[in-house]
């Protein structure tokens, strides 16, 4: 409910990077609550998503400089709370509300591609966790004016990861201008952002197929309405299996959230005519190319495109999503003291779905 009163400590537990690059660790340590400015809000965090994003910040690996460049110690960009304070100059927020928050932390808001629905590609965006610090802190402050509203009937639970996952692959989707019937699949479909996918997909009218390994990972893809599911532990050609799924033609759409999958994802489109290869896993600098030659994209109408991350509006779309029960919990959640080692099984590829990080357990 708005307009209630918080009391607001001086401290707060944060998740801080230790030791950055190959050997880095996290650690949870008290830090200063940060005091917000004219324009901001300052939102109490009850959860943040674990993202790979937030590894590749900490490793340091995307051809980037590294948080400490930018004097940022907590990465996170899946945060999920409520208002507990705001300055001065804030119109349309209430202490009480709830909020999110975003990989982007804010853009410029005067730039054709702010104007146009892509503001996450404004020049002067802030990234959440390198630029600024994100959402393994517990106070953090934000703009109001693009923190991201979360509606009633949206736990932080499942707000939280749709801050990024859900929004970047529901983004990805529609870029791809697939059409309802249409196949869509996703290597990598067990992971965070894959599953989103697929339980998005399913409402948008589209077949979803899931390439991931292990047995939980395929028990969560098909309860969340993958039709297939095709392990590549098991199957020794990928490929021809998930062709063979998708009505012995190929995928339509192909949504790459596995990075190690973009050497094999033109394959899964098999010969279907129209094809989209949709680029949205980040791999480390230097370390994966996508191609083909020129003739299979001329003769096939073969498209490979990539996406960032959802915009403000995408995120709204994505959490009216979950407000109306089609995308629903897929993480599994950790008491912020379990926070550092949740982190090295993300890093390791342990994780079914999400997790999520719980600060007041």
């Amino acid at each position: 409910m708005a307009d209630q009163k918080y009391t607001i400590p001086e401290t707060c537990k944060a998740g801080v990077v230790v030791n950055e690059g190959p050997d880095f660790t996290v650690e949870v340590i008290d830090v200063p609550v940060p005091k917000p400015g004219p324009s901001d809000l300052l939102i109490r965090l009850n959860t943040t998503g674990l993202c790979y994003s937030d590894i590749h910040f900490m490793l340091g690996d995307l051809g980037m400089p590294p948080m400490s460049h930018f004097g940022v110690r907590s990465p996170g960009h899946e945060g999920a709370g409520v208002v507990v304070a705001m300055g001065s100059q804030v119109t349309g927020w209430s202490v009480g509300d709830r909020a999110g928050m975003k990989p982007v932390y804010d853009v410029c808001h005067s730039c054709e591609l702010c104007w146009g629905d892509k503001e996450t590609y404004c020049e002067k965006a802030i990234h959440t966790g390198l630029l600024v610090t994100g959402s393994y802190q517990q106070y953090i402050v934000h703009p109001a004016r693009y923190a991201s509203p979360i509606p009633d009937g949206v736990g932080d639970v499942v707000a939280g990861p749709i801050m990024c996952s859900a929004s970047t692959v529901y983004r990805s989707i529609v870029e791809s201008e697939l059409r309802p019937g249409d196949i869509a699949v996703f290597p990598g479909g067990g992971g965070g952002v894959g599953i989103q996918g697929v339980q998005l997909a399913r409402a948008m009218g589209l077949r979803a197929i899931v390439v991931d390994g292990g047995e939980s990972k395929r028990k969560l893809a098909l309860e969340m309405g993958a039709e297939a599911f095709v392990d590549f532990m098991e199957e020794k050609d990928v490929a021809a299996a998930v062709v063979k799924a998708a009505d012995g033609i190929g995928a339509h759409g192909v949504f790459v959230t596995a990075p190690s999958a973009y050497g094999s994802a033109i394959a899964l489109t098999g010969k279907r005519v129209g094809a989209k290869v949709m680029c949205i896993g980040l791999p480390s600098k230097g370390t994966v190319t996508l191609g083909a030659d020129p003739s299979t994209f001329a003769f096939r109408n073969l498209t490979v495109k990539g996406t960032l991350v959802g915009s403000m509006k995408d995120t709204a779309i994505a959490l009216d999503f979950a407000r109306r029960g089609l995308l629903k919990q897929i993480c599994e959640v950790v008491p912020l003291k379990d926070m550092p080692e949740a982190v090295q099984r993300l890093r390791r590829g342990e994780v079914a779905g999400r997790i999520v990080v719980d600060f007041n357990a």
